[in-house]
């Protein structure tokens, strides 16, 4: 074991900093989706809407 406390200090400190860090990191790749996949449905939506008012429009 190492006698320097700041060495102590950052060998205890390193793992609850790597996992906040993964932690984030997954976080953030977990929001930046759902705000992909929400904008994606969103112009999906939009197009379907589209294609059914010119549908309905034709028949009329």
């Amino acid at each position: 074991m190492l006698e320097n406390f700041w060495a102590n200090a950052a060998y205890s400190l390193a793992p609850t900093i790597l996992v906040g860090l993964i932690f984030w990191f997954v976080m953030r790749a977990i929001v930046r989706a759902d705000r992909t996949e929400r904008k994606v449905y969103a112009e999906i939506e939009l197009e379907e809407r589209a294609k059914f008012e010119a549908e309905r429009a034709a028949q009329q």
